[in-house]
């Protein structure tokens, strides 16, 4: 991946951890698992496209897989009004989950600087869905944020 930080950086272990949840939940969304059983798959197997994000991260994926489940009405509510002209629903079932991830993890991990989230979320949606996913996940969560920042529910 293009956006992968140095793999002996701190930051290296989340964004393995950001990809493995993007995994889960795309196991949830289009093979119909639970977030328990996606991320069982996920610990136990691994898919090999997927590095293992390790033991200290891991606990960083099971919290943002079930709160993007959890919490998917009103992620994709934010989603939603900051993607004028879009319906959720009819946007591409990755760009989505990208997108739920990254307002999932701006608004309960605050330790977590919203732009390098934002960031990262660029990043898997180029490496999965291409440069003109990227340019839309960049614009959608671009105004989520200012709209968190707004609200109060973020930090810079």
């Amino acid at each position: 991946m293009t956006g992968e930080p140095e793999p002996g950086s701190r930051w290296a272990g989340r964004h393995r951890a950001r990809v493995a949840a993007l995994q889960a939940l795309y196991e949830c969304e289009v093979g119909g698992l639970t977030p328990q059983q996606a991320l069982g798959v996920l610990h136990h197997a691994g898919p090999p496209e997927v590095n293992d994000p390790g033991e200290d991260e891991y606990a960083f994926v099971i919290a943002l897989v079930k709160g993007a489940m959890s919490q998917r009405e009103g992620l994709d509510e934010r989603i939603g009004e900051a993607a004028k002209n879009w319906r959720v629903e009819r946007m591409a079932v990755l760009d989505r989950l990208v997108m739920r991830l990254a307002v999932q993890e701006m608004m309960t991990h605050r330790d977590s600087p919203p732009r390098v989230v934002i960031s990262e979320a660029i990043e898997m949606a180029r490496d999965y869905s291409g440069d003109e996913a990227a340019k839309f996940v960049n614009g959608v969560l671009d105004g989520v944020f200012k709209r968190l920042k707004e609200d109060g529910l973020v930090n810079e």
